[in-house]
Order: structure tokens, then sequence, then C-alpha cells
């Protein structure tokens, strides 16, 4: 049978007259994990808690298989026929499995899995094990044979005892069980058989004394037993048989009601956890098939269904109840990770934006199918830019209606995301749940220099870039992104603002261009660039060739031309592609200046452009020319509209 031995202190007694914990309407979960293993039927299964291990006997293959935890298959034990009952040693070094075939019990090594001895019984075939008062107990016998015997391996030989239940007590071999809290006390039962046949034998002497025997205990008219248990107190038995359709609960002093667990049609397993919670098995197809029940409550706080049918016999708790695993008929290991608790569900709700440095509320709640102790208490973590691992906000308590809420006041911008944990307790998983907040970060201030002004070709400009307040970060970078797609923008400088804020980058101008300011931002203060336009004009040079003479006149320099002479007017100009300059030519008459002709010309691949200025010029007219770049129209707009000067000239005969 499928129980493990605990120190008497950590039995708690079942309490059939109060209840601590009953959740009504228990939902049904599903396996934490599930494994098919090679099983052709299931007799026995039992629980290693120091190796972790699950150790399940097989009839009818002959074989006892052993997984971890996971439900793995980590080992295979053959060469035991009929093998059925099995029991764990108190120092859970050894597993005993009753060979009914081959009229022995074997002994494994729970550490390799294997087998390490076998001890013959002689003519008796054992099924069923059960150990206390110092020996190993089993019942054995076919049709109208069944008995008692038992093995007492602590001297040099063993010592095989037969016949400890004469009086032709036992139809066929009786189930049997004990408990850590009721050392000497053997519980033995009838299995498929109506009605139902308990008895209690006082074994501490090493000789069966029987004292109890219930020929249908209760009167419940139930039969068929398929599994039974002893809680770990050692006060009751708990029964599974095909009818009637509840684990009913039997006192050891007299076999009288104790009370039930009531499940579903055809109860066909049952198991005791160290604390008395109970799990309770049947064969429903269509219902749950496993049901918790906290001890002395009749109906289950939490159900398991899966696919098939449980297998009978088939449930057995880990030793600290950590885990409860479950065989189906269908031949496959479920496993369930803190089987008694109940889920538990946490909600978080909160705005969806908010200032910096303001205080907000989040508010929740932490909802379970099973009530929670006052004072329960959820975590709050809050994550951001300068927490990004995390950090403890503290706790909020659960009100009575499942309600909690909680204010904080995030120094951080951006996302912000709250964390609420509920860390579980005996009786309820943790949960969490989070939601997060896009904080708005506080504005930053960037000035900088200069916007609009005009410089002259080539120029070194200085631009100071102002940074106002910021949390942490200082920096601030001044770019350059001059007119034209030739030209990338480019980082001029990168510092560290000095004590006024201030960083100071010069740049040398040959192109309009955008300068800006850049702050990147930090954790509490927003990005933030400041683009200015500076204008900047072209250098721009002309000359005449071909005069006799230059003098002072009219307060101008003037070149003379004879008539006969055609002068040549000569362009230099800042080289863009494409780009052309505007000839101007101008006429003084009337007491002004008049222009006679406007024209644009192409520049070379130097910038470089002469014109001869040919016809038949009147004579003592003042002349004046001059080359320009005009923003657009000179075919570009790279620069600032640039007037060139004006030469001065005229003709002589």
């Amino acid at each position: 049978m499928r129980r493990r031995t605990l120190p008497a202190a950590t039995a708690l007694a079942v309490l059939f007259s109060s209840v601590a914990l009953v959740a009504t309407g228990a939902g049904s979960a599903a396996a934490d994990s599930s494994t098919t293993l090679p099983l052709k039927s299931t007799g026995d299964v039992v629980v290693d808690g120091a190796h972790q291990r699950v150790f399940i006997s097989d009839p009818t293959a002959g074989q006892v298989l052993v997984t971890d935890y996971a439900g793995q298959l980590v080992g295979t034990i053959g060469s035991l026929p009929g093998v059925s009952g099995l029991e764990l040693s108190a120092d859970s070094s050894t597993v005993y499995a009753a060979v009914f075939d081959a009229d022995a019990i074997a002994a494994i090594d729970t550490a390799t899995a294997t087998e390490a001895h076998r001890w013959s019984t002689g003519t008796a075939d054992p099924k069923y094990l059960a150990a206390t008062g110092g020996k190993i107990w089993f019942g054995y016998g076919g049709a109208a044979a069944g008995n008692i015997g038992s093995l007492d391996i602590s001297g040099t030989d063993p010592v095989l005892t037969l016949n400890q239940a004469p009086g032709n007590s036992w139809y066929s071999a009786p189930m049997l069980d004990a408990s850590a809290g009721a050392q000497g006390t053997l519980v033995a039962g009838a299995p498929d058989q109506s009605p139902v046949v308990l008895a209690v034998y006082d074994v501490s002497s090493g000789t069966p004394s029987r004292t109890a025997y219930a020929f249908d205990p209760g009167s419940t008219g139930g039969g068929n037993l398929m599994d039974m248990a002893v809680t770990p107190d050692g006060k009751d038995v708990v029964t599974a048989s095909g009818a009637p359709y509840y684990q009913a609960v039997y006192k050891l002093t007299d076999l009288s009601k104790d009370g039930k667990y009531v499940t579903n049609p055809y109860p066909n397993a049952v198991d005791v956890a160290p604390n008395g919670d109970v799990a309770a098995g049947t064969n429903s197809m269509d219902e749950a098939d496993v049901h918790l029940f906290k001890p002395g409550t009749s109906l289950a706080f939490k159900e398991f269904t899966f696919s098939g049918a449980l297998a009978p016999r088939g449930l057995a708790w880990a030793p600290d109840g950590s885990k409860l695993f479950a065989v189906s008929s269908a031949n496959t290991l479920y496993v369930y990770d803190d089987p008694t608790k109940v889920s538990s569900t946490v909600t978080v709700s909160g705005p969806a934006t908010a200032p910096r440095a303001k205080a907000l509320t989040v508010t929740g709640t932490l909802t379970s199918s099973a009530a929670f102790p006052a004072g329960t208490e959820v975590s709050v973590t809050g994550t951001d830019d300068e927490s990004p691992a995390g950090k403890a906000l503290g706790t909020a308590t659960v009100a009575a209606d499942g309600s909690y809420s909680f204010a904080d006041t995030p120094q951080a911008g951006g996302k912000v995301t709250y964390t609420v944990t509920y860390a579980g307790d005996a009786d309820h998983t943790g949960a969490t749940a989070a939601h997060s907040v896009t904080v708005a970060k506080s504005a930053a201030t960037v000035t900088l220099n200069n916007n609009l002004k005009v410089y002259g070709y080539n120029s070194s400009v200085p631009f100071t870039a102002h940074l106002g307040t910021t949390y942490k970060n200082r920096t601030v970078e001044i770019w350059a992104d001059p007119y034209g797609s030739d030209k990338p923008n480019a980082l001029v400088k990168k510092g560290t603002v000095d004590a006024n804020g201030n960083l100071t980058a010069t740049v040398r101008l040959t192109r309009d261009a955008k300068i800006s300011a850049k702050f990147t931002g930090d954790t509490r203060y927003a990005a933030k660039t400041t683009t200015n336009t500076v204008y900047t004009k072209v250098s721009v040079s002309s000359s005449l060739s071909g005069a006799y003479k230059t003098a002072t006149a009219w307060n101008e320099t003037y070149s003379y031309f004879r008539q006969t002479k055609d002068p040549v007017y000569n362009t230099a100009m800042t080289m863009y592609p494409g780009r052309k300059y505007q000839f101007q030519i101008q006429q003084f008459s009337s007491g002004a200046w008049h222009t006679t002709a406007s024209e644009y010309f192409g520049l070379d691949r130097y910038g470089k452009d002469s014109v001869l200025l040919e016809d038949n010029p009147p004579t003592g007219v003042r002349f004046r020319i001059r080359s320009s770049y005009i923003d657009t129209a000179s075919g570009d707009n790279v620069n600032a509209t640039t007037y060139g000067g004006w030469k001065y000239f005229t003709f002589t005969r």
C-alpha cells in the first residue's frame, strides 16, 4: 500500500467537528504534467521523497516502473510476476514489493532502482503489504485461503510467520495498511467483496490480536473494497469502495462511522497526506477523477479531471504533500504540483498615462474559490528606466472583499510597470499581475543662438547651446547640416555643459546650414532638439580686362576703354553643380543708374566665366557691371543671395 513512514509529530488530527477551509463548487484543474508509461496494469503506487521517485507496480507485466517527480521513466525492475502491493521503508532506502506469483517479497533499492534482495514466503502468495511493529505484514492467499503473514528482517536471519489471522477471517488475501501515528496497529480489509469487511489488529507484541471487526461497517451496504488508507494520526481508516459513492471513514477503535468524503460513482482509490488532506479517487468517465478534501469536510475543495478513468489504487501523495500522483487506466501518470492549493488570481489596474512626480493610485483584486485569511497582503514591485531590475514599493493589504490599492509617485518618466504579487500560502497558489503606465517626462529647455543670421563665406561662427534643468544627463550635442544633398548632417561637438548650462562649438560656414542643439533626455526629462537656420553668402569676385587706364571719377574707380576695344568681363564664384550667376549691366542717365542688360550665365567646373562685351558703345557714357548669386534663381538654394561689387567703366575715342 502507498504509505510513507513519517515521525508521529508530523501527523495532524482529523477534526470532523470543525472545518477550517471549505470551498463550495470546487473547480476542476488540469495536471501540471502527464506521461504515458509502458504499463499493462496498475497494482500500487508509492512515492520516495528522499530520492524524488515514484514506484508503480504492474501485476500483468510483472514489473515495477520507476519515474522521477516529473513523471519521466528512470528505471524498470522486471521478473516480478504478479507484483502488486508496495511499501516504502521508514528510511526511504527500500521499497518492498509483494510478488504474488513468485511467493516472495522483493526489496528494491530506491537509490539504484534495482532489486536488492528477495525473500521467499513459502507457499504463501503475498498481494498486499504494510509495515508496522517492526515487521512487514502481508495479506496472502487465493479464493477461500486468505490470511495474514509477517516477515521480520530486523535480525541476522529473516523470520517468516504465516497464518496469523486464523479462523477463516478472510476469503482471499486481505488488503492491509498502517500508519506511523499508530505504531503496532494493522488494519485489514476484504477486497472486491460485498459488503465491506474490516478488521483492526494490535501487532505490537509480534502476534496479531484483533481489536475491532466489522461486517458492513456503519451499515452502509457498501461493497467492492478497492483501496483504504489509515490517517497519519492513526485515528481513522478511509475506504474506497465501488459503493456507496463516497469514501467512508471509520474509527480504528471500534470501526464505527466517523464521517465521509462525498465524491462520484465508483470510488476506487484514496490516500491521505501527512497533514491529513485526503485525495479520493473515482472511476468516473464523465466526471472528476480526483477529489481533494480538508480533514473533516464532506465537500471537495478541489478536483482534477483527466482523459480516461483513474486506475484502482492509483493515487499517492509525495511525503511532504507537495505533489500528488495519479495513474489512469490508460497508463498515464499525472503529476499535480501543490495539489491542495486552490488557484488565486490577481488583477491590477490603473491609469494608462500619468504626469511625472505626481501621485497616482493603482487598484486591483485578489480572488480565489477559498477565502483568504484576514490581513493577507500583496507585494508591489515597480520597474522603470531607473530601476530596470525592479524595486520593492511595499505591500498592500487585501480587504475582505478582495480589493486592494496603493499609491505611488513615479519619479522616472517613460514606461513604469507595477507588478503585484501574491506569494501564496498553505491553501492558495501564488499569483501575479502587472499594469504599465506611460509617465510623461518633464520638458527640457534647449536654446541656441544665431538663428536666421547671415554670414560671409567661410566664416567661423561660434554657436552656444544652453541646457536648462535636467536630472542626471548634462550632455548636449551640436550638429551642423549644410544645405545640399551632398553634405551630411555632422556632429560638431558633444560635451557636458558648463556650470551655466552652456556648450559652445565653432562651425565654419560655406553654405546655408541648419544648426541643431540636441539633448538626448534622461529618465526624468524628455529629449529635446532645437534647430536654427543660418545663411551663408557665396564668395564672388569680378574684373574687367582690356582697359587702357583706370582713374578715379565720380567717386569710383573707372576702367577706360577705347571705343574700338571690346572689354572682357571675368567672374569667379563659389562653385556648386549647375550653378549660374546673374550678369547685370547698368547705364547712368538722367541722374540715375538704369539696367540695360541682365542675364544668367553658367559657371565652369572651377566656378569661373568670362564675357566679351562687344558692340559699338557710345563714348563718354558711364557704365557699371556686376555678378551676383541669387538664391534659387541661380540654379540652387544652398547659399544666401550675394550681390557682387560693381565694376565701373566708360569708353573714349
